[in-house]
């Protein structure tokens, strides 16, 4: 099980934001001398945080790393175009030497599509020719384009990534049509931090179902997010996490479709929340049960204090990813 850190690049908006950016920059360089797998950030505007958008912040971050993986957790695609999403994305796998991953969600925030002009219902249509887009467009294939974000002849472009065929694609999902979305485009399914371990079972089983009916290989990556805290007891760990969910699912329900959670179940179930043993633990079961090869953690939160978030990268690097490493599941 590989293990990758989510970077929460948004701050309070009366927080200092290059102090911010400095923290984001020194979490990132803790990963990879920690071991992560890669650093990924998420994507939103209009955020009531302020919020860095995460192609440029990916572009500071490599020239500042050199063997960590970059990726988004995920990026809104049908809000850009995808021939400037094909061009910036080529040209951040070259920055990065091939080091980048491309989440893409369909967006779930109506004053975000609103905002570009963007039909609701054409978010989907756009996500599902995106991938085959901009596939094509990494592979050299020159292609006559036309969408409802506008119409190009003979597209074609002359920055090729890095990495073969460019980076790989993976699709954020909740609802079982989006993870049938995901397979039918050959892509990796990145699943949400929300779901316990029966739910996980069964919409695996959906997903791997819809790969193999459309022809597609099950010889794949299988990425999780999940919300993460360890300390030197369960009790202190779900002290540490809570006031952090608590302020989080607050801000989210203020947004367009408010979240309604059990905090104490999705702690216990859904999160990655105890001594480094129990993480491990849970994660090593995820793996051998669901097939599950990369987790990617969120240790930082809205409002929290960087010490608390490089002590938590400290102990994942230290105490969880050498137990995976030594059940043989960390490369």
């Amino acid at each position: 099980m590989k293990v990758s850190l989510f970077l929460s690049a948004q701050f309070d908006t009366d927080a200092d934001v290059n102090q911010g950016i400095d923290d984001v920059l020194a979490q990132a360089v803790a990963a990879e001398t920690g071991g992560f797998e890669s650093v990924l950030l998420g994507h939103h505007y209009l955020a009531q945080s302020a919020f860095l958008q995460p192609i440029p912040l990916a572009g500071y971050l490599a020239r500042a790393t050199e063997t960590v993986r970059l990726g988004f957790g995920v990026l809104v695609a049908p809000l850009l175009n995808p021939v400037a999403l094909a061009e910036e994305l080529a040209t951040l796998d070259v920055l990065s030497r091939g080091r980048l991953t491309v989440g893409m969600g369909a967006g779930y925030r109506k004053r975000e599509t609103a905002a570009f002009g963007v039909e609701w219902s054409d978010r989907l249509v756009r996500l599902r020719e995106y991938v085959p887009i901009l596939r094509s467009l990494w592979a050299g294939e020159s292609l006559d384009l036309a969408g409802s974000w506008g119409t190009v002849p003979n597209a074609s472009l002359a920055l090729r990534p890095a990495q073969a065929g460019g980076p790989p694609i993976w699709i954020g999902a909740f609802a079982e049509p989006a993870i049938r979305r995901a397979a039918r485009l050959d892509c990796s399914w990145l699943i949400g931090p929300k779901g316990g371990e029966d739910e996980l079972a069964a919409n695996l089983a959906l997903y791997r179902e819809t790969l193999v009916e459309h022809g597609h290989s099950l010889d794949r990556a299988y990425p999780i997010s999940r919300e993460a805290f360890i300390a030197d007891t369960h009790e202190q760990a779900v002290a540490g996490i809570r006031p952090h969910l608590e302020r989080q699912y607050a801000g989210y329900k203020s947004w367009d479709d408010a979240q309604q959670i059990d905090l104490d179940r999705y702690i216990e179930d859904d999160c990655l929340v105890g001594t480094a043993e129990e993480v491990a633990a849970k994660l090593q079961r995820w793996e051998e049960k669901l097939g599950l090869t990369e987790v990617a953690l969120r240790l930082q939160f809205v409002g929290a204090g960087q010490a608390e978030a490089m002590d938590q990268i400290t102990r994942f690097g230290a105490d969880v990813i050498p137990r995976l490493a030594a059940n043989g599941g960390q490369s």
